[in-house]
């Protein structure tokens, strides 16, 4: 079913009841905020940026920022990695308040318009970078030969950004973005321009960081990428949080008590008080299920009249349709404010 994802349900006369959730990239237990935010705030002459957001981010998890066009992320982002200042709220990294000086360092950041030196030769600029992130040059050339070998990037040294292809130059950004192991990892867009097997290489390696203990926040526009890889999520819009919440709660939170049923024949009733059918293909029905009902009322319905059952699954909303159904009144372009 377009737009939506299926949870599958063992029937409960077909055996033990056996439930499995994909969604955690990572399964050892985190409890320590390495990221907290308290009523951020930043405002422009004509416009609230951000505008009183407090989140938490667990150590280790992969976590989604999410939101539409002119939402305040970047904005935030920026305050995080001590770009800009907020002009009321404070945070806290690893239960400090951040210091911009001394933190950066713990912090990658690969912001959506990408900074490298288009004149400047590739091997040059990620030693140059290394640096100024505190590694020694001895450091440096050690880590960026290990990471240009597992990306294939060995015969590049000597190229410039400027003869890259945007893919390509997407590679780079990242591998100087992790070099000095930063604790934060913050990655805005990082698919953008990459095939699907770059795409998945850099997909893999955000695994492996977050496996290793790297706390990674990761802001797009692609749904279907936050749903493979983040563990939570928050959706910011008009500078205010308007959700937060792990990515398996949010979409319980969000579902409809809607389920597919199918058949090895159609039942030839189809009407019950216990549900109302949505839609119907072939052998398969979409049903949602009525107020004061459960799920085994619907099976017991089908079962007495000797109904031949192939699955029966719950339809969980994607995160795609949630963001839609949150931000669907916002404006394509965000309307200057007066700010009192």
């Amino acid at each position: 079913m377009t737009g939506t994802s299926l949870l599958n349900f063992s029937l409960i006369f077909a055996g033990p009841f056996n439930l499995h959730i994909c969604t955690f990239a990572h399964s050892h237990i985190r409890t320590m905020n390495i990221l907290e935010l308290h009523n951020l705030k930043k405002y422009y002459a004509t416009q609230k940026a951000v505008d009183d957001i407090s989140l938490n981010v667990e150590q280790g998890s992969i976590f989604g920022l999410l939101g539409p066009n002119g939402a305040g992320k970047t904005t935030l982002l920026r305050m995080i990695t001590g770009i800009f200042f907020p002009d009321s709220g404070s945070i806290m990294l690893e239960g400090k308040k951040f210091n911009a000086i001394d933190d950066i360092y713990k912090i990658g950041y690969m912001p959506e318009e990408r900074g490298l030196y288009k004149k400047m030769k590739i091997g040059e600029q990620a030693l140059y970078l290394a640096q100024l992130k505190g590694l020694s040059r001895h450091d440096a050339m050690k880590k960026i030969k290990e990471w240009f070998v597992k990306f294939e990037m060995q015969t590049w040294w000597n190229k410039k950004i400027e003869d890259l292809s945007k893919g390509m130059s997407q590679k780079l950004q990242f591998v100087t973005t992790v070099l000095h192991e930063p604790k934060l990892l913050i990655l805005d867009e990082p698919f953008s321009g990459l095939d699907p097997v770059n795409s998945n290489l850099i997909k893999d390696e955000i695994f492996k960081l977050s496996k290793n203990g790297t706390t990674i926040i990761f802001s797009t526009h692609r749904m279907e990428q936050v749903e493979e890889i983040c563990n939570h999520i928050a959706l910011i819009n008009k500078g205010k949080k308007i959700l937060d919440g792990s990515v398996k709660q949010v979409k319980q939170d969000f579902k409809e008590n809607l389920f597919q049923v199918s058949f090895e024949e159609m039942p030839e009733k189809l009407g019950n008080p216990a549900f109302t059918i949505q839609g119907q293909h072939d052998n398969t029905l979409i049903v949602k299920i009525s107020e004061g009902y459960k799920p085994a009322s619907v099976l017991q319905a089908f079962l007495q009249q000797g109904a031949s059952i192939v699955s029966f699954n719950e339809i969980l909303p994607s995160l795609n349709d949630i963001f839609i159904k949150k931000v669907e009144d916002t404006k394509a372009t965000r309307a200057f404010e007066t700010i009192k």
